[in-house]
């Protein structure tokens, strides 16, 4: 439960981020709050200690919230990108049986490079909620939360539009609010298409 409880807070913590962010920016003549949207999709695979792997193809797309004119409000500037993502997503799951996820991340990007740079290089990390319609015997509830954390990099070839690419890790449970709770974790390759406004 001391999961759940911090799993909540961080994401009460980012709502209200993005609530206050939304309000400060919506009075500006031009909107800079939405600042990108990603679709990445790839090749995902994790493990089931009692059945074959965990094998499945996401569709993410992240709306990338500029986090920097709240900075320089308060005088800090920096270069590089600095983004609140709100990720909603859906996965078919092919192995061990075909199967779906559906939920929601919320994650943060940060840019290490100028972003005014072609090649972007980017961290990124958060958690999130997921529904997966598998049923194991290691993992008792089918509503769980999940933690991210990834690299990738944007490549733009035009001026408003990117190719990217990352990779992120994922862990998924339910907290310990039923056992047994042995997790899932599994390891993601994505690409995709970045387009900036």
């Amino acid at each position: 439960m001391a999961f759940l409880s911090k799993s909540l807070r961080v994401i009460l913590l980012l709502v209200f981020l993005f609530s206050v962010c939304h309000i400060s920016w919506a009075q500006e003549t031009k909107p800079r709050w939405l600042q990108s949207i990603d679709f990445l999709t790839g090749y995902a695979t994790g493990n089931l200690k009692a059945k074959r792997d965990y094998n499945f193809t996401p569709l993410f797309v992240g709306f990338n919230f500029s986090l920097k004119p709240a900075l320089e409000k308060i005088k800090i500037n920096y270069p590089g990108l600095l983004q609140f993502v709100l990720e909603p997503f859906i996965s078919y799951v092919y192995s061990p049986d075909n199967n779906m996820e559906a939920g929601n991340n919320f994650l943060f990007k940060i840019g290490i490079l100028p972003e005014t740079s072609k090649f972007q290089p980017y961290i990124k990390g958060g958690a999130g909620i997921v529904y997966i319609t598998q049923r194991s015997p290691t993992q008792s509830t089918q509503f769980n939360f999940n933690e991210y954390g990834g690299a990738g990099m944007h490549y733009f070839f035009k001026k408003n539009m990117a190719v990217t690419l990352e990779y992120r890790f994922r862990h998924l449970s339910n907290a310990g609010i039923k056992k047994p709770n042995s997790g899932i974790n599994s390891q993601f390759a994505l690409c995709g298409i970045t387009v900036n406004f």
